[in-house]
């Protein structure tokens, strides 16, 4: 495939792509705006401008410490933050309020893009992780403006489709960038089997192992409160599938748990999906929002925004979801800095090398299904040494891997002009 048919593909899906979010987001009334900003409509910016991509809400907050550095450091310049998800938007709006500007990512297609960039006028593009936008970075080369790819992963999945489906254009994507900044070697080493060129990679470190993992004490106190002295097992960041896979394997164990179940999926459109799913099945349920003591409950569905950390502060043993479904994995770092004991299913091909180490440190477990699953909670749950010896071996791994954010920044620093 080269860039002209990509492009032919997405004319023909943009169709598709403009009803998908008219409909999600035509109950909050947001849909016009998103599309205003993902058609290229945004305000000029005045100031010189750092734009710096961030999907969603994980990737945001993982990317915080890198852009408060790049505040401090470039105090002359502004932030653009970009996201392509609600929540995203929401989170970043929220955190950093007018200390920066923030609009919706813009479609892949290059008259978009070009309004965008004549709007924004960026110093430096900074996408994250798996962001690579064939019509966006030819743009930006064209324009001469530097873009770098940086805490880049590439899992052996995405490297094989785009061997298999797009070897031609992601060689030529790739070999625009200004410069890939990987997470670890291995994904170093499959930038340069795409055929990326020699000195267009380094190894930087992975700035998940940077973020300031703390607890709103306050919170975790609330939550403290509803549940009172009972075991808690979290299951977090879950899909569509999990749920039922976990709910048919504890009624299987119930009899030998004496635990409150956390369950947090990663949507929160989905939060009354799940909920309806537990009643479904006979159990008592409490919701976060409501606030509700949990004392006669047997799950809690975690609806709620921004508590990540409590529901993990609270908790004895943490599940990490995604792992059960095609998604592969979510962030196991947050359970790992607050030291608890970290399970996760089969499929965690977002998070290898992490979840390689953590197996190898002895800080966490994987399982093949959910009645493995629980088997190994109830055994947990039994053996509070074990539990704090797998929860403080997370935590030192989580603590040794520290210090991506300033690598980072020295080589983003040798792209901007001051």
């Amino acid at each position: 495939m080269n860039r002209t048919i990509y492009t032919l593909l997405l004319c023909l899906y943009l169709p598709i792509a403009v009803f998908k979010i008219i409909q999600k987001n035509h109950k909050n009334g947001d849909w016009f705006h998103k599309l205003k900003n993902q058609f290229g409509f945004v305000n000029k910016i005045p100031n010189r401008t750092i734009w710096i991509h961030c999907v969603s809400v994980g990737e945001f907050h993982a990317a915080i410490p890198l852009i408060n550095q790049l505040i401090d450091t470039f105090p002359s310049h502004k932030l653009l933050i970009t996201t392509t998800t609600n929540t995203g938007s929401k989170a970043v709006q929220k955190h950093y309020k007018e200390r920066v500007f923030h609009c919706f990512f813009p479609l892949d297609l290059p008259f978009a893009i070009k309004r965008f960039i004549a709007n924004v006028g960026p110093d430096i593009c900074i996408l994250l992780e798996t962001e690579i936008w064939p019509n966006l970075v030819d743009v930006l080369y064209k324009q001469t403006i530097p873009t770098l790819l940086i805490n880049a992963r590439l899992s052996g999945r995405s490297f094989n489709k785009y061997r298999k489906y797009s070897p031609k254009l992601t060689r030529n994507t790739i070999n625009k960038l200004t410069l890939i900044a990987a997470q670890n070697q291995n994904s170093a080493e499959r930038f340069y089997k795409l055929g990326a060129k020699n000195n267009k990679v380094t190894v930087a470190g992975n700035i998940k192992f940077d973020q300031n993992l703390t607890t709103v004490k306050a919170v975790s106190q609330e939550m403290q409160l509803m549940i009172g002295d009972r075991k808690v097992i979290v299951f977090a960041s879950t899909h569509i599938g999990e749920e039922s896979q976990i709910i048919s394997s504890y009624l299987k164990h119930q009899d030998s748990l004496g635990a409150l179940l956390i369950i947090i999926p990663r949507h929160p459109e989905r939060f009354d999906e799940v909920y309806k799913l537990i009643k479904k099945n006979n159990i008592r349920v409490v919701k976060r929002s409501s606030n509700d003591s949990c004392e006669d409950a047997q799950f809690l569905l975690g609806d709620s925004m921004g508590e990540m950390m409590s529901y993990f502060d609270v908790c004895d043993v943490a599940f990490i979801g995604g792992s059960f479904s095609t998604t592969g994995g979510h962030n196991m770092l947050e359970a790992a800095a607050l030291a608890k004991p970290i399970l996760f299913g089969p499929n965690v091909f977002n998070f290898a090398e992490i979840s390689s180490d953590l197996i190898a440190q002895n800080a966490s477990i994987q399982v093949q299904n959910t009645d493995e699953l629980f088997e190994e909670i109830i055994t947990l749950l039994a053996d509070e040494k074990r539990r704090q010896l797998l929860g403080n071996n997370a935590k030192q791994y989580f603590l040794s891997k520290r210090g991506a954010v300033d690598k980072t920044i020295k080589i983003i620093s040798q792209h901007i002009k001051t």
